[in-house]
């Protein structure tokens, strides 16, 4: 039985619907590097930013509402993506928590939805490798405030079973996340079919939300511009620095897209 996917719009970008996005990442170490990259990403076709906290040297949500004073109408992804998933810090759990709960603009990181910082970003990426519980609590807890949660699972060194994948992307989906992520390692090309075959399987039988998949670096950089085929609704592409194995170039990315639309 092939589902609907119910599609999500955020500042008049609709994500799960149409071409697949194009979210352009920001990694900059402080305010003078923040600068020079938003320069390149006004110049480049991005649907959507994803503010990568976990290079920041300071205070992330400084950085965040830098970001959203610069560009008010941009869809902002927060990501923290910690050392254990291929990121650049290690952060408590509790620390990690609250970060997001700040990013997400809750007034009382204890009491949700008693207001919205205006700063705040519109998606937050939260990983399943943290934990179930603490991934079930933060999603109800981040969408009362009026973010949308992207739940995440990476893998830099292998390619699991496409079984194993789609487990996965249907238990983010049970855990409450708006949307479901997973980005895994190929080692050689049957790898990168895996990857396809679990994507077209969510399309086909089980997504009743969007969902993101890539396969990364050099021998997966095909399944970031097959979005039409495997159903992911985003893809990532660089402006600047590259924030993970095989990001390509925006601006390739964008004609391509079109291309094979």
């Amino acid at each position: 039985m092939i589902l609907k996917n119910p599609a999500i719009t955020v500042r008049n970008l609709t994500l799960g619907d149409g071409i697949p996005k194009i979210c352009v990442p920001v990694t900059a170490r402080d305010r003078t590097g923040l600068e020079e990259q938003l320069v390149k990403v006004r110049a480049v076709p991005c649907d959507m930013v994803e503010l990568r906290a976990d290079y920041y040297d300071g205070d992330p949500i400084e950085e965040l509402a830098v970001l959203r004073e610069r560009m008010p109408d941009m869809p902002i992804l927060f990501t923290f993506r910690t050392k254990e998933e291929g990121g650049e810090r290690t952060i408590s759990r509790e620390a990690y928590a609250a970060l997001n709960r700040r990013a997400a603009g809750t007034s009382d990181e204890k009491s949700p939805g008693k207001g919205r910082n205006v700063a705040a970003a519109d998606f937050i990426d939260l990983e399943f490798n943290r934990g179930e519980e603490l991934l079930r609590e933060l999603c109800r807890e981040l969408q009362e405030s009026g973010a949308k949660v992207i739940a995440s699972f990476h893998d830099f060194e292998k390619t699991p079973d496409p079984r194993y994948l789609v487990h996965l992307l249907c238990r983010m989906q049970e855990l409450g996340a708006d949307m479901t992520k997973a980005a895994v390692m190929p080692q050689n090309e049957q790898d990168v079919l895996k990857l396809l075959q679990a994507a077209v399987e969510m399309k086909t039988q089980y997504a009743d939300r969007p969902y993101i998949v890539m396969s990364m670096g050099r021998l997966g950089g095909v399944t970031r511009l097959a979005g039409t085929l495997s159903g992911s609704a985003v893809t990532f592409a660089t402006a600047a620095a590259s924030s993970a194995p095989g990001q390509m170039d925006a601006d390739l990315v964008a004609r391509v897209l079109n291309v094979l639309e």
